[in-house]
C-alpha cells in the first residue's frame, strides 16, 4: 500500500475511533455475553461480537472485518441477524480479520508465543505493544512520554497499543486516567488489546499448567470481565488477546479464537534480547516490572531520531499493521 493511502486510512480510523470513544463509559452492564451475527450497514457489513444492556437499553460491540475497527453502538442503529461463530467467520471469511483469525491459530502448536507475531514487513517501523500486568509498581509513564517527544512531530496521535489486565485497571485508576488523558490530547492514540482479568501465574508450577493454562481457569471470565472492566473505564475493546506469559496450548488459542479474538504474540521481546526488524510487534512492559525493556526502548528510539525526522521510522497502529498484511490494496 503506498504511503498516502495508508496514511488516508489511518486518518479516518483514527477520527472514526474518537468519535465512538467520545461516548460515556458503561457504568450499569449486565448480561454482557459473546453474540455473534451479521451487522447489515452501509459501505461495510460489520460482525457483532458482543451483547449487553446498559440502564434501559441494549448495546452491540461489533468490528469492521476489513479494518479491524471495533465499535460500540445501541441495537437500533443495525439491523442484526444472529448466528452461531462458526456461521459468523464462514460469512466473513475473506476478509483480513477471519484470514488473522486463521493464522493465529495455525501458529498456536508451540506453548509460548502463539499468534500473530508480525505485520506490514515492508514498512520501516514496528508496531509497539506494552503490557499492564498486575503490578504494585507505578506506570512506567516515561515510555509514553518519549514516544511522544520522539514522534509527535511526525505522526500525531502516536500509535500504541496496551494489553492491560482487569486486575491492572483496578489497582491502578489514577494510572489509566492519565493515560486517557494523553489519548484526550491526542498525543497518543491506544488500541486496547485483552490481557485477561487476573493473570495469574506460578513461580513453581510448569508452563503446561501455569497462567491461563492453570486447571480451573475460567476463560469466560477472564475474557469476558476484563471487556467489561474496559468498558466501564470509558475503553473500546479491540479484537486482540495477548496471553499471560505468552503462553498457551492449541485448546486455548481455539478457545480464544471462539470469543472472536486475534492472539497477539512478539518477535521483539526486548527485554529477552530479541531485536525488531521491519513490521516487528515489539513488546515491553509498562507496569514497571521490566525496566531492562523500557530502557531497551528508549534507546531504540534515540538511535531512531533521524530516520523518524525523515519519516523513514515510524510506529503503526496495530490493527492496521495487522489488516495490511492479511488485506489488500482497497
Amino acid at each position: 500500500m503506498k504511503s498516502s493511502i495508508r496514511y488516508i486510512i489511518l486518518f479516518l480510523l483514527l477520527s472514526n475511533a474518537c468519535l465512538v470513544r467520545a461516548q460515556a463509559a458503561y457504568h450499569h452492564i449486565k448480561n454482557y455475553k459473546a453474540y455473534y451475527g451479521w451487522a447489515h450497514a452501509y459501505p461495510q457489513d460489520k460482525m457483532v461480537l458482543r451483547r449487553f444492556e446498559d440502564g434501559n437499553k441494549t448495546y452491540y460491540l461489533l468490528v469492521n472485518p476489513l479494518t479491524m475497527e471495533t465499535e460500540v453502538n445501541d441495537s437500533d442503529i443495525y439491523k442484526i441477524k444472529p448466528m452461531n461463530i462458526a456461521e459468523a467467520r464462514a460469512f466473513f471469511k475473506s476478509t483480513p480479520y477471519q484470514k488473522a483469525l486463521a493464522k493465529a491459530e495455525k501458529q498456536s502448536v508451540m506453548i509460548q508465543d502463539a499468534g500473530i507475531e508480525r505485520g506490514m514487513p515492508k514498512e520501516a517501523g514496528i508496531s509497539l505493544t506494552a503490557d499492564l500486568c498486575p503490578s504494585h509498581r507505578p506506570l512506567d509513564k516515561v515510555i509514553f512520554t518519549d514516544i511522544f517527544n520522539g514522534l509527535g512531530k511526525v505522526e500525531r496521535p502516536v500509535p500504541i497499543a496496551l494489553s492491560v489486565t482487569g486486575v491492572w485497571m483496578r489497582q491502578h485508576p489514577q494510572d489509566l486516567e492519565w493515560l486517557k488523558q494523553m489519548e484526550a490530547k491526542r498525543e497518543i492514540y491506544i488500541t486496547w488489546i485483552n490481557h485477561s482479568y487476573n493473570h495469574r501465574v506460578s513461580a513453581s508450577r510448569p508452563l503446561k499448567e501455569n497462567f491461563l493454562l492453570e486447571p480451573g481457569t475460567d476463560m469466560s471470565y477472564e475474557v469476558l470481565e476484563t471487556e467489561q472492566a474496559m468498558l466501564r473505564n470509558g475503553l473500546l475493546p479491540s479484537v486482540f488477546f495477548r496471553f499471560p506469559g505468552l503462553v498457551s496450548d492449541q485448546q486455548l488459542v481455539n478457545r480464544v479464537t471462539d470469543f472472536g479474538l486475534i492472539p497477539i504474540g512478539t518477535d521483539a521481546w526486548l527485554a529477552k534480547g530479541q531485536q525488531p526488524q521491519a513490521g516487528s510487534i515489539v513488546l515491553i512492559h509498562g507496569n514497571g516490572n521490566e525496566p531492562v525493556g523500557v530502557k531497551d526502548f528508549i534507546k531504540l528510539l534515540q538511535s531512531k531520531t533521524q530516520a523518524i525526522a525523515n519519516k523513514q521510522w515510524l510506529l503503526y497502529d496495530l490493527r492496521e499493521s495487522v489488516d495490511e498484511e492479511f488485506g489488500e490494496v482497497r
